[in-house]
């Protein structure tokens, strides 16, 4: 049992803290999946979402903090006893996600490793097995340090954690994990190769003889049966997805006209985000328009993504003017491709070659 425990220790000790860690990086990210549960499509929690953020935030910090201190084996009983709890709740999660199709993407990893929800439920599933183990042979579970060396490393961890969570939500995440990181191509992203794999579907055809009721498969055309009667039932399951471009949903719609190509064409120009004009303060707005009127003036062409409403745009042009276009865009694309609102990037023919926080103007 000592060298089960052992094990299991250090396996979910681990794993907790890259976990945490990788949310820790983009906080603001798992807050967006957040909301995404509480939103009325999943559990209809709408009023929890302007505690997103604040809860990611808990939440990837205390996923740290229990890793470590699983690791160093301090406060063993209420460590375990935490974990045991967590990944309790995050089973239930990502098996609803799994079963019923809500959230295809738990964020367990971040943008650093896409699971399928039924991948990220047996994730889960074995974790509960390990922390289990762990809570039945606690008693295992010994120091590596002494009690004072592990009080200084946690109170270290906490430092850390909560710096490194103030840091990228005051300015961006330290790694970049999504497609729209700087040096990318975005065209090249949006491509899809010529031996990409293509959507495939099988149907299931029921055919009814002599009173028996069969079933047939195929892959598109009718069973070639003669002998027996179609009774009309045929159900269709995907059997291999289509080929997804990691960039795949960028659109810059404006009076029923997509201008991406525009966009993708100019040397010089810089793409001003901005999801939800509410979300953001007057003075973000007073800097990244005075920002624009600089660079137009340098010779860049300007361009404005958002996801805001009509009269929301048409409120923006009414207090300061037309230097910033705007175009929509899905209001997921907006908020994966910089984690600020506003936020900026600068592309050459496609290619971003820098991109800032709001705060970093």
């Amino acid at each position: 049992m000592k060298i089960v425990v052992s094990i299991m220790r250090v396996f979910v000790g681990l794993l907790f803290i890259i976990s945490g860690l990788i949310k820790l990086n983009d906080p603001l990210g798992f807050s967006f999946k957040l909301d995404e549960y509480f939103s009325p499509a999943v559990f209809n929690l709408d009023f929890l979402s302007v505690f997103s953020l604040p809860l990611a935030v808990f939440l990837v910090i205390l996923e740290v903090l229990l890793g470590v201190a699983l690791l160093l084996g301090i406060w063993r009983r209420f460590v375990v006893f935490n974990l045991l709890g967590l990944i309790t709740f995050f089973t239930f999660l990502t098996f609803y996600s799994a079963y019923y199709n809500k959230v295809t993407d738990c964020g367990c990893f971040g943008d650093a490793i896409k699971l399928t929800p039924w991948e990220s439920f047996t994730k889960d599933v074995i974790l509960l097995v390990a922390i289990l183990i762990l809570y039945w042979g606690y008693r295992h579970i010994n120091y590596w340090v002494s009690h004072r060396w592990s009080v200084r490393l946690m109170s270290l961890s906490l430092i850390g954690s909560m710096f490194l969570g103030y840091w990228v939500l005051n300015h961006l995440p330290l790694v970049d994990f999504r497609p729209y990181k700087i040096g990318f191509s975005i065209p090249e992203q949006m491509e899809i190769p010529d031996d990409a794999p293509a959507e495939e579907y099988r149907y299931i055809w029921t055919f009814e003889r002599d009173g028996t009721v069969f079933e047939e498969i195929t892959s598109g055309g009718f069973p070639d049966i003669s002998d027996a009667n179609f009774t009309g039932s045929v159900k269709t399951e995907l059997v291999q997805a289509a080929f997804e471009p990691p960039i795949h949903d960028f659109t810059m719609m404006l009076g029923g006209e997509d201008y991406i190509s525009s966009l993708l064409s100019e040397e010089k120009s810089i793409l001003i985000t901005s999801y939800d004009f509410e979300s953001a303060s007057l003075n973000d707005f007073d800097i990244v328009v005075n920002f624009a009127e600089e660079k137009a003036a340098e010779g860049y062409v300007i361009y404005g993504m958002t996801a805001a409403s009509d009269s929301s745009v048409d409120k923006f042009y009414e207090e300061y003017g037309t230097v910033i276009r705007w175009y929509q865009c899905d209001q997921t694309t907006v908020k994966t491709i910089v984690r600020s609102n506003p936020g900026v990037l600068w592309l050459n023919e496609g290619v971003i070659t820098d991109k800032k926080h709001i705060n970093d103007i």
